[in-house]
């Protein structure tokens, strides 16, 4: 269960969209008619079906159970008759709690329960196939002891959309040169004699990947976010922020000291009610303008699967005058024709986008982040922000690993390998998708989002279903609260290129098996039937792939 990782949201979910959404039905509000999404979109579609009712109950009921056996155990444990003494904070006279006393709860009599199913080990590379090592708990999942075995297990957890963090030679031998040239420490900070030559050329390639004037890169993802929405924001400035939005944008706009309103999930209505009441109103008290609106937004939001509607958020941004910041952590080299994210998918003007931020570690098989735009802001932030002045420059080999991978994107390798993996991507991606309705599960998220969101609602489910797919030889990612809302707990699949259709069938295999035995496809909605055009599209899509010489054996 992923409950602590990059999926923190920026407030509660209010999911009122429980429909599928198409360009077609494109919003009308407020006399804003948003811009027609593009050709390479035309059939934009996401799909949020609406908890079914009586799953609803019973999920809220196990948790109401769970809470009760809890308090239960806790008053046998202050009594001395539970056997199973539970973990608590100590009391000293004169020192405050370390942990609020919820989260002891919650920790100890919900989170344990399924403790063996989240934090796994992994005794191999990131690829389409993994080895995980076998634990035993001889305790309940208070303490585990690894068997010394390793379980063979095909991979549909781990981010690697472009499968660049599976040994691919030409990456490889780069890597290993610069390791012998440069070594893997750099000793200090951009400015205190860590900034290398190949950091520079690093910063100049993603410029001219994203299309922009100038970037700058940090050797850690999250402090991408968390380190550099202060330097560009600040108290008397507003931030608008999508309610999905992650844990690194949520620490990011509150360390900044600005005022931070949320508004609802991809709700263009919400955004520019928000963004007119910003500018009418002003400040709180005084009704002075805000010295800058910041609208923060993700490309892919990994919880939900789901593609921010740039096209519309780009006119009210315009409209209002406001800035935007484009998070592509999981849109980068995973959507677009050319890999380049989210203004390639939907063929937008990257220079649009104030500030385009994303990560080295989903797409690239490295580590850390880039923010790109104009020359004055990327000159800002190297003076300014704490990702430049207090954290060590990225590693040399790490630097070119992304260097390396972003040339066969943009073919400067002499080859087509680049876009061969961005074409496996997006076929593995709809026919996945479109298997696993066809099943009868509720998919969240885009037709064309390689995170794919599987619902399966009752926390004991969610637990079986991961035991029972390890069984199985499938490792996966199960989501609960409070990374997601309560009744909304769920497996999460992550896609990459390297998954070749033998694969992709042996795991839909399973899962269907799977969703038979815990009788988890709650899905209501008839699935609207294919045109004779992606019929034939999914049908030769293989045939296709291998003729392009992408589909790997």
């Amino acid at each position: 269960m992923d409950t602590h990782g990059d999926c923190t949201k920026m407030n509660g979910s209010s999911r009122k969209n429980g429909k599928t959404l198409r360009n077609g039905q494109a919003r009308k509000h407020n006399g804003f008619t948003p811009k027609q999404l593009p050709s390479e979109t035309t059939g934009f579609e996401e799909s949020f079906e609406e908890t079914p009712l009586l799953v609803a109950l019973l999920t809220y009921m196990s948790f109401v159970v769970l809470v009760m056996i809890g308090y239960v155990r806790d008053i046998l444990n202050f009594f001395g008759l539970d056997r199973e003494h539970g973990y608590t904070e100590p009391k000293i006279e004169g020192f405050v709690p370390l942990y609020h006393s919820w989260e002891s709860f919650y920790t100890r009599h919900i989170y344990r329960r399924g403790r063996d199913t989240v934090n796994r080990p992994v005794g191999s590379g990131a690829s389409t196939k993994f080895k995980l090592l076998e634990r035993t708990s001889p305790d309940y999942f208070w303490n585990f002891h690894l068997t010394g075995r390793k379980l063979d297990c095909l991979n549909f957890g781990s981010y690697n959309y472009l499968g660049f963090a599976d040994d691919y030679p030409p990456c490889r031998q780069e890597v290993e040169r610069t390791t012998v040239q440069y070594g893997v420490g750099v000793g200090g900070s951009r400015q205190e004699l860590g900034y290398q030559d190949i950091q520079a050329e690093l910063d100049s390639v993603v410029a001219r990947f994203l299309g922009v004037e100038a970037a700058i890169t940090c050797p850690m993802g999250f402090a991408t976010n968390s380190m550099n929405i202060p330097s560009i924001v600040d108290k008397g400035c507003l931030i608008l922020s999508d309610e999905f939005n992650h844990a690194s944008l949520a620490m990011g706009a509150r360390l900044s000291g600005a005022t931070i309103k949320v508004f609802k999930h991809n709700d263009m209505n919400d955004l520019e009610q928000k963004l007119r009441e910003a500018i009418v109103d002003g400040m709180p008290a005084t009704h002075k303008a805000w010295k800058k609106i910041l609208i923060l937004v993700e490309g892919i939001y990994s919880m939900e699967g789901s593609i921010v509607r740039l096209p519309e958020v780009i006119a009210l941004k315009k409209k209002y005058r406001a800035y935007l910041y484009v998070d592509e952590a999981h849109s980068i080299g995973a959507t677009g024709s050319h890999g380049k994210g989210v203004v390639d998918y939907f063929g937008v003007d990257p220079n649009d986008v104030d500030i385009l931020m994303g990560t080295f570690t989903k797409s690239f098989g490295a580590a850390g982040g880039y923010i790109g735009g104009s020359k004055k802001l990327i000159d800002h932030l190297r003076v300014q922000a704490h990702s430049s002045i207090y954290s060590c420059a990225m590693s040399a080999p790490v630097a070119q690993q992304i260097i390396s991978v972003m040339k066969i994107l943009m073919g400067e390798d002499g080859t087509t390998e680049g876009q061969k993996r961005i074409t496996q991507l997006k076929w593995n991606t709809r026919y996945f998708r479109r298997r696993l309705q066809e099943m009868g599960f509720i998919i969240y998220g885009n037709k064309d989002s390689p995170v794919v969101p599987l619902l399966l609602f009752l926390p004991g489910k969610v637990v079986a279903f991961s035991r029972i797919a390890l069984e199985r030889g499938l490792g996966i990612v199960i989501v609960a609260f409070p990374a997601v809302p309560l009744s909304e707990s769920r497996a999460r699949f992550c896609l990459s290129s390297t998954h070749d259709k033998e694969s992709l069938d042996r795991a839909l295999k399973i899962i269907d098996e799977m969703g038979d035995q815990l009788k988890v496809k709650y899905s209501q909605r008839p699935l609207k039937p294919l045109t004779m055009e992606k019929k034939e599209e999914l049908e030769d899509g293989e045939e296709s792939i291998e003729k392009a010489g992408t589909l790997r054996r």
